[in-house]
């Protein structure tokens, strides 16, 4: 089981977001049957085996064993990963692109590079995993409390100035092997518990 599996197909992207199949995902964190899931959760076995096996066509679950009882097979499945996130990828051409953000400085655009980075990233570990090689990343993630604004500025300066700064010293455009990576800085206030709704009005 993978710790996270991008979804990039909109059939899949409805099918995880449908109550109860994204349930019957959560249930799948450990070898499943649809009998045994089924007693569980007080839903009838045919049904559950029904929504089971589109899980599997949608490559959200699969089959890790197979048991004979009587003249019966019992199937168990097991989710393919713990965590899932939907790619803007599954969206078509109304997904989030930066490149048609008009406000550079937005929080519009902040979410469209987020979005441009789940897209990008799950096709190259995608087609790392297809190579069985492992793909090379950095991330960091920490937490700043500014005194005043003024501090929240005089940090966006010396930020930008640092890795102007490094982006200058190790950029090579001309070198033969050179590989380019995309680095992006990001901040944004942490944000506060909301219950709500978060569609578009």
């Amino acid at each position: 089981m993978l710790d996270l599996c991008t979804i990039e197909s909109p059939e899949a992207a409805t099918a995880a977001l449908n109550p109860l199949r994204n349930r019957l995902l959560g249930e799948l964190d450990q070898p499943a049957s649809a009998a045994g899931i089924a007693t569980r959760l007080g839903i009838p076995r045919q049904k559950v085996n029904y929504h089971l096996r589109a899980l599997e066509r949608l490559g959200l679950a699969t089959v890790v064993e197979e048991r004979q009882w009587g003249g019966l097979t019992e199937r168990l499945f097991v989710a393919n990963a713990s965590t899932f996130v939907i790619s803007p990828a599954a969206l078509g051409p109304i997904g989030a692109d930066p490149a048609r953000s008009r406000d550079r400085l937005s929080a519009g655009h902040l979410i469209a590079l987020g979005a441009r980075v789940v897209r990008e990233v799950s096709d190259l570990v995608r087609r790392a995993g297809i190579a069985n090689k492992q793909l090379a990343t950095l991330s960091m993630d920490t937490t700043v409390r500014f005194r005043s604004p003024a501090e929240r500025a005089g940090f966006t300066r010396e930020l930008t100035a640092a890795v102007t700064q490094l982006v200058g010293k190790y950029h090579d455009p001309h070198a033969p092997r050179g590989r380019s990576h995309r680095v992006l800085v990001a901040a944004h206030p942490l944000p506060t518990p909301s219950r709500e709704d978060s569609s578009c009005q």
